[in-house]
């Protein structure tokens, strides 16, 4: 037994070097899939503007590539804000959808956080930065599962069965029609 000793030292050495091998593999990074912000709805322009700003820094924080609306891209995001006061507490809502390259939405990532603005004119850099960094680290979630999918099947166009004409008798048409 005590020859076998080192022999199960190695076996594990290796086996936690293989383990650690493999977690490269299962941890998708969002990197190299490229994603345009076409736009932003339900603010005014400095905060629509500043927002695009912070998303961007979120965007390079998590490798996400984030290029313009008219570059080509993978998935297209469009993003909606509000904001609503209940007892007194303002929540901005916000709302991502993700288009595919064939137009389709591919995820809706939607979500509420508490502001000290009483209106989503008057959000400040911090609420917006946490806003941001909130909204990219979904869609960076997002990303890193469609990566670790098969590009063919996300690229794919919908497709639909054919009908095929069945050979029915006059009768079986009749008892359908009714």
């Amino acid at each position: 037994m005590g020859g076998m000793a080192p022999a199960a030292r190695v076996a594990a050495i290796m086996l936690t070097a293989a383990l650690g091998a493999c977690q490269g593999t299962f941890s998708a990074s969002p990197e190299g899939i490229p994603v345009a912000l076409e736009s932003i709805d339900g603010a005014p322009d400095p905060i629509r503007a500043a927002l695009a700003d912070e998303l961007a820094t979120a965007a390079t924080d998590r490798k996400v590539d984030l290029v313009g609306a008219s570059a080509e891209a993978r998935y297209r995001v469009r993003g909606y804000l509000s904001t609503s006061t209940e007892d007194g507490e303002t929540q901005v809502a916000y709302v991502w959808d993700v288009f595919d390259s064939q137009k389709r939405r591919a995820k809706r990532l939607e979500g509420s956080s508490p502001v000290t603005a009483a209106s989503i004119s008057s959000l400040d850099k911090q609420a917006l930065a946490k806003l941001a960094q909130a909204s990219m680290g979904e869609i960076a979630d997002f990303l890193s599962a469609a990566k670790s999918e098969k590009p063919t099947a996300l690229e794919a166009p919908l497709q639909t069965a054919e009908v095929q004409p069945m050979e029915t008798s006059d009768e079986e048409s009749q008892v359908a029609m009714q």
